[in-house]
């Protein structure tokens, strides 16, 4: 292992300077996210918490160790409000064992082994158990690793005030890589990043390690994240050359003790001599060849040195994202190859090193078909099977781009040979930016429980994405972040929700969006159940709010084209698969972009029962309608109401939502921190302004066409 580029010593002793400010003057502003450790204000929990951990046993020395050991400190500390006592053996009445077998002889005696061997390396138990007369608070993993997300996972318990008296847990998570995209740029711009600028320093790195990337870590293994994808996908090939890669390793570094692997994303023409067009763009790569080819010995040769130069730095390197032949980046099709040609040339340099390859699908050739959303089905379906075994094919959840709302992208499921990561978004490119609240995981969880029936009933999004379907021996997620250097990290207090909620579902996929909401919500705002209740509730209904004031009934991409914000649903300038007037096809007639057997037949990637529903006005699901079908104005809805009707009732619907969100909140004033109070209370106003705007400018737009009243909601 190379030495660090920071000593342990002086990582330490940063960090508990960073834990002593968090924890006073800056527990307010929304720095300290979910881990505000306060002190637990429920009498009756504070003494059984306090009874059961009276001192403290963290067996082993590595720096993950160290890790753990200085977060219990911190958060036990906080939440208990006395001062911590660490032991190295059995001392008092009731201890806190945290160990591996490995490590600690008293768990090797306490019988877990069969369960543990069940777990991985990331699963962990947590148990009440008695040794030699000892009561014992247990985290017990096979990895130190998976001690740190167990212990993570009992602060979270007493953050969130829940019995630690007789606990039985066994936890590991469903998926296998479980990554956060950054979008960021060697600038420091992040594309479309809402919530400052990049994290990363990059003209400070390796010689300045800034103390936030530190809580960053901590942040992303709280809730089980493993893995940074450091940089936009529409990536600089800059990033791979030996200065950047030496910045790279820095923040590797930081990043190990807390079990997150580092990635990069990387431009396709690499390998390339590097030059500027006339407007000082930089074409081309950072290498010496003419070409970037797959199938070029001196280009593949190119790929294997450059993988051999990352892993002498960084040995546990976790791989690359590749955007390829999408939106003018470059990639194998330039040179007549398949996305299975550039993706193995990858995996061939990467594989050997325990790396892996993301190849995105988002690619939208026109010339493979004249609907947009059919073409990423069609260009990779024919591939499956063919790329080697240490690449993912990287989809988004729905066949467009990250709509408030689409059906499922119908890649899932359709490749069973060639394992497929769900790309989510995190930040809200097409939500509202970090201005709208809007709770993203009852989003996530409509597309993991959609079923696809790709092997009859119950072929579940999920069931592909964690491999137990089609028995992928690779499985991952990938959330691109809304993370950036903003004081809250995301902007809107409540964006940090979208972060938490989608490190806890990358882990689980089955718990609710309720209960992650709670968790959030008891850790970062208030454990007063009535508070809780209150602010769950507007979370819960966020998302279907922002779909009815923006894009109801299956419309959609009728937003701003330039900064996907407000609506434009008018605007029908430059390439006609971009415009707003291409996706929702108003006309006298009625609304809605005909994808049925009779318009583009996108329904007919999906799999039966559901493409006959889809396929059929009369059985497609209202959500959906417009997305597959050329509706009439006066057609009768399944409420009885006309379209127009719908629509106007949607459009009403969404913005009294946002008004009740504002009202809820205002309710709250003497019950959350007058700071985050006084944030989300200027955002919700900006939202309910905005909201508005949505519906009056796209309801007097289609009015144009469907001659009608515009009528109010009920």
């Amino acid at each position: 292992m190379k030495q660090q580029s920071v000593s342990s010593n002086t990582i330490s002793l940063l960090f508990l300077f960073l834990f002593s400010i968090a924890g006073t003057a800056l527990s307010d502003d929304g720095y300290t996210l979910w881990m505000n450790y306060k002190k637990v204000d429920d009498e009756k929990r504070l003494s059984e918490y306090q009874n059961a951990i009276q001192t403290i046993i963290v067996s082993g020395t590595s720096e993950t160790c160290r890790a753990i050991h200085a977060e219990l400190d911190h958060g036990l500390r906080g939440l208990l409000a006395r001062e911590i006592t660490f032991a190295s053996s059995l001392v008092g009445k009731n201890v806190l064992l945290i160990g591996t077998p490995r490590t600690s002889e008293i768990i090797g005696k306490l019988g877990y082994g069969l369960m543990l061997r069940s777990l991985g390396n990331d699963g962990y138990l947590l148990k009440s158990a008695e040794f030699n007369g000892t009561k014992m608070t247990v985290v017990a993993a096979n990895t130190d690793v998976g001690l740190l997300y167990g212990t993570f996972h009992l602060l979270r318990l007493i953050e969130t005030h829940q019995s630690v008296a007789s606990l039985d847990i066994s936890s590991r998570p469903k998926t296998q890589y479980r990554l956060l995209d950054h979008w960021d740029n060697l600038d420091g711009s992040i594309e479309r990043g809402y919530a400052g600028k990049s994290l990363w320093k990059w003209a400070d790195l390796p010689k300045s390690v800034d103390l936030r990337y530190r809580d960053y870590a901590r942040a992303a293994a709280s809730i089980g994240i493993n893995g940074t994808v450091l940089n936009n996908v529409n990536a600089d090939p800059r990033l791979l050359d030996a200065e950047h890669l030496a910045k790279v390793a820095a923040l590797a570094d930081v990043f190990r003790p807390y079990g997150i692997r580092t990635f990069l994303s990387v431009n396709f023409a690499s390998p390339m001599s590097g030059k500027f067009d006339l407007d000082g763009n930089r074409k081309g790569g950072i290498g010496n060849l003419s070409t970037s080819d797959p199938l070029n010995a001196d280009v593949r040769s190119w790929w294997k040195n450059k993988a051999e130069e990352i892993y002498k730095l960084i040995p546990d390197f976790g791989g690359f994202v590749v955007k390829a032949n999408s939106e003018g980046m470059p990639g194998p099709q330039d040179y007549g190859r398949t996305h299975a040609d550039g993706a193995n040339m990858l995996a061939e340099a990467l594989g050997p090193h325990g790396g892996v390859v993301m190849w995105r699908a988002f690619v939208y050739n026109p010339d493979v078909d004249s609907d947009r959303v059919k073409r990423a089905y069609k260009e990779f379906v024919p591939l499956d099977g063919k790329f080697l075994k240490d690449v993912f094919v990287q989809a988004k959840n729905g066949p467009l781009d990250f709509q408030p709302r689409e059906p499922v992208q119908p890649l899932f499921g359709a490749m069973p040979k060639t394992p497929l990561m769900l790309e989510l978004q995190l930040t809200q490119e097409y939500l509202g930016h970090s201005t709208h609240l809007v709770y993203l995981a009852p989003m996530w969880k409509e597309y993991l429980q959609f079923d696809t029936y790709a092997k009859g009933k119950g072929s579940t999004l999920a069931s592909i994405v964690d491999g137990s379907l089609q028995n992928y021996q690779m499985t991952g997620m990938a959330g691109v972040a809304n993370i950036g250097n903003d004081r809250n990290w995301c902007g809107h207090t409540f964006a940090q929700s979208n972060w938490y909620a989608y490190g806890r579902l990358a882990w689980d996929h089955d718990l609710s969006a309720e209960q992650i909401a709670e968790e959030w919500i008891r850790m970062t705002l208030s454990n007063d159940s009535s508070v809780v209740a209150s602010i769950r509730s507007m979370m819960m209904g966020s998302r279907e709010a922002c779909v009815d004031y923006m894009e109801p009934l299956g419309l959609h991409h009728i937003m701003q084209t330039d900064f996907h914000y407000g609506p434009e649903p008018s605007y029908d300038k430059g390439r006609p698969d971009w415009t707003p007037v291409y996706y929702h096809r108003a006309d006298s007639m009625g609304l809605g972009f005909d994808r049925s057997s009779s318009g583009s037949n996108a329904t007919s990637q999906y799999f039966s029962p559901v493409k006959e529903e889809f396929d059929s006005i009369t059985t497609c699901p209202d959500m959906y309608l417009l997305w597959f079908h050329h509706v009439r104005w006066d057609h009768r809805m399944k409420s009885g109401r006309t379209l127009w009707e719908e629509l106007c009732n949607k459009y009403y619907l969404g913005t009294a939502y946002v008004d009740s969100m504002l009202t809820t909140w205002n309710s709250l004033h003497n019950s959350i921190d007058p700071e985050i109070f006084l944030l989300v209370k200027s955002r919700l106003e900006k939202q309910k302004i905005d909201a508005g705007i949505w519906r009056d400018t796209c309801l007097t737009y289609f009015q144009k066409f469907s001659k009608m009243a515009i009528g109010h909601a009920p």
